[in-house]
């Protein structure tokens, strides 16, 4: 018996594979990109999620064509990328989650630490400009903590990051402000 060539073979295998709408692949790519969405893949794989769904759309358009070949190439490719897409989301989800929750325990032990240091500048006799601007400073550095709490409850933790963000600087600020006065030296005396 004789061997057909390899691409004579592929040939008359595409051939009859294209003569319908690759109904199939296109639900798979559809099946694929919803799970993507569902995923998260829009917020933390954006770029690839909107290639994947742009395959997709440039899939059934080659449908309406009725250039099947070129539809279940997109198709396919649809369904990889938004694979890929989730992949991707899942990843960038976990590693930004957990940079969140790290960020939120260090301000809290800073805010603690912030708290602690204006209940003694309330108690002393230190200069109540600096206590005022401290605890100004101090409400708008726990507005943020709250606002980066709720986004982290909704598990939208891309939006917790901004609300984090400088919020160590200004609690910084706080300390320096309430930093107690150096105690003046005595003189020492000559002997």
């Amino acid at each position: 018996m004789r061997r057909l060539p390899a691409w004579l073979l592929v040939t008359l295998l595409v051939l009859p594979a294209c003569a319908e709408p690759p109904n199939k692949e296109l639900n798979q790519a559809q099946g694929a990109l919803d799970a993507a969405r569902a995923a998260g893949a829009e917020q933390y794989a954006p770029a690839e999620y909107q290639t994947a769904a742009d395959s997709l759309k440039a899939a059934n358009d080659a449908v309406n064509q009725r250039d099947y070949r070129l539809a279940l190439s997109n198709a396919l490719d649809s369904r990889e990328r938004a694979q890929n897409a989730a992949r991707q989301a899942a990843e960038t989800r976990a590693r930004v989650r957990s940079e969140v929750e790290r960020s939120m325990a260090e301000v809290a032990a800073l805010v603690a630490q912030a708290n602690a240091r204006v209940a003694t500048a309330e108690k002393g006799r230190g200069p109540r400009r600096n206590l005022r601007e401290a605890q100004q400073l101090l409400a708008s550095v726990n507005a943020d903590v709250q606002k980066a709490g709720a986004a982290m409850k909704s598990e939208n933790y891309i939006a917790a990051q901004p609300a984090l963000s400088g919020v160590r600087e200004r609690i910084q600020q706080v300390m320096v402000l309430l930093e107690p006065a150096p105690a003046s030296q005595s003189p020492r005396r000559a002997q």
